[in-house]
């Protein structure tokens, strides 16, 4: 009898039609995976084998749109989801409502957020508080009638390949000598999976997942932490011999586990590789030979993505994968990546009520940040000579300058786009980049002659912590103290001000925090809950909302 080792994860939900999903799977052996709907909706499909394991990605068609149907798992003809008295109530597909004469495109409800560290078993307390994603699973389950997002974005580091529980790190002492590089980091893709299993199979996360859609996008730990931050650390790096079945497996396991399901079923249809994977016994070969090609030529792969939800827009950017390295033409998107993200916020221009950019790095920093970023840039190139180019590589690597503003010439393009769709009578209600990464939540808004609405909006982590000195660095960027010290690096490196300025609006907040972006019609409503546990023993973790506020009221 097949079993279910990982999954269901619901994933792709069509919203042009309401009839389509996707459902992903992990088996332990070669079987048929089938969705059986109670509405009688569903579909079928066989696994696929990657390294020893095997995945399917079930396409579910016949859903009823404005319904929302249960559903089962089969493999081999045997139900294995739900589990037997798990304590859940029924995972559930919900086909959204099409817009037609007299029916108004549906509202949208996204929540977000990135940084999660799994939460260890129920039994014990952890190092960074109650897990904002378990917080919403349990409330959830607990009132199946309350109200549900209809996609869960993750920005990025789902999974931390270099920062291990303390399970994990005695796993792998039994199967290999930690002294030796890597470490107590992972290796190889058997060890990526490990990273999957203990994150996913948390009960509540597990439940949360298989009834919520959910769209993913990588971040650095979910490969290793300042992956791509310069090209002196790629060369470094690359001359290790462990880092290519590192970097191969960390490409490898993110297409398996997160990038397939942000596909629809037409673009799986139309992909090459995935075609290739499934048309032979074992597919590792084909997904290895991808892998190794993405990592020697970034622009030979794409992993952004668009998905429409009725007249709300999401552009998923690449901000790792896809950069230029070379000091004297550094960019964070290569100029295939650039055109793809200039050409669908402009397809269509007018035929939207909002733009969302998700980038795992955000795009407006704390003043004092941002103009470190451009400062130590200006350094690595050599403007103030190959000393400072030295000082200014060991800064970028020591404090993790690289995030937007450390790519000059790319926060004006995003700049300039933001400004271009978001202005004339064709612009959207909002423009919102949505981003994570910096362990901690705000909403800024760029003084700009735009008609949109226009939005940083940073919510990070779900599930980890920040050091007492961190957030006072990020207290003082803000700070006017913080703005009067960026223009010292800014006269330092040569850099002139800013191509333009932004103020904070909301925040900071510390915690482990997910944010809710509600999108009807040309209004736009944000809230932001965090996590937080009562002072009593065996007290629950509870959401509180910190944030209520309409994004689209009058300046």
């Amino acid at each position: 009898m097949a079993g279910l080792r990982l999954g269901p994860l619901l994933r792709y939900v069509d919203w042009d039609t309401g009839g389509a999903a996707t459902i992903w799977v992990e088996a332990d052996r070669p079987c048929m995976a089938e969705v059986r709907c109670a509405d009688g909706a569903g579909g079928r499909a066989h696994t696929f084998q990657i390294e020893g394991h095997h995945y399917a990605l079930v396409p579910v068609t016949g859903l009823t749109p404005g319904t929302t149907t249960e559903y089962e798992v089969r493999l081999a003809g045997d139900p294995v989801w739900p589990l037997p008295d798990s304590g859940f109530p029924p995972s559930t597909i919900t086909a959204p409502a099409v817009a037609g004469p007299g029916r108004p495109a549906p509202g949208l409800r996204v929540t977000f957020g990135s940084c999660r560290q799994a939460a260890p078993p129920a039994d014990r307390r952890g190092p960074h508080g109650a897990d904002a994603l378990d917080t919403l699973a349990a409330r959830l389950a607990a009132d199946p009638e309350a109200v549900r997002p209809d996609v869960l974005l993750l920005l990025g580091d789902q999974v931390y390949a270099d920062h291990l529980s303390r399970a994990t790190k005695r796993w792998l002492a039994a199967r290999r000598d930690l002294r030796e590089a890597p470490g107590a980091q992972v290796a190889n893709y058997e060890e990526y999976t490990r990273l999957y299993y203990e994150s996913w199979l948390d009960p509540e996360i597990r439940w949360l997942l298989s009834t919520v859609s959910s769209l993913h996008v990588f971040d650095d730990h979910d490969v290793i932490d300042d992956w791509n931050t310069s090209a002196a650390w790629l060369a470094e790096m690359r001359a290790t011999p462990w880092w290519s079945e590192r970097v191969l497996s960390g490409l490898m396991s993110y297409w398996v586990h997160q990038h397939l399901g942000n596909l629809s079923p037409a673009e799986l249809e139309a992909d090459p590789l995935y075609e290739a994977v499934r048309a032979t016994p074992d597919g590792t070969d084909a997904l290895r030979a991808f892998a190794a090609v993405a990592d020697a030529d970034p622009g030979s792969a794409r992993w952004s993505y668009r998905r429409d939800f009725g007249r709300s827009r999401l552009l998923m950017v690449d901000t790792r994968a896809a950069r230029v390295l070379a000091e004297d033409r550094r960019a964070m998107l290569d100029p295939a990546e650039q055109e793809w993200l200039r050409d669908n916020a402009l397809d269509g221009h007018g035929g939207y009520d909002h733009l969302l950019i998700g980038s795992s790095l955000p795009w407006l920093m704390p003043p004092l940040i941002h103009d470190a970023e451009v400062w130590n840039a200006a350094l690595c190139r050599g403007e103030r000579g190959p000393r400072w180019a030295r000082i200014g590589e060991d800064l970028r690597r020591r404090s993790d300058l690289e995030h937007w503003a450390a790519f000059p010439e790319s926060f004006v393009a995003l700049s300039d786009l933001i400004e271009e769709v978001g202005t004339g009578p064709r612009a959207p209600a909002t423009v919102c980049v949505l981003s994570g990464d910096v362990h901690h939540a705000y909403v800024a808004e760029p003084r700009i002659p735009s008609t949109a609405r226009v939005f940083q909006l940073t919510c990070s982590p779900v599930h980890n912590s920040i050091h007492t000195a961190v957030k006072w660095g990020f207290r003082l960027g803000w700070s006017r103290v913080g703005r009067w010290l960026g223009r010292g690096f800014s006269r330092h490196g040569r850099t002139g001000r800013p191509p333009l300025s932004w103020r904070r609006t909301g925040g900071p907040w510390f915690g482990n925090q997910l944010m809710t972006l509600e999108l009807a019609g040309r209004t736009a409503r944000l809230r932001l809950d965090q996590a937080r546990t009562g002072w009593g023993r065996g007290s629950k973790a509870r959401l509180t909302t910190v944030l209520d506020r309409e994004l689209t009221e009058p300046r």
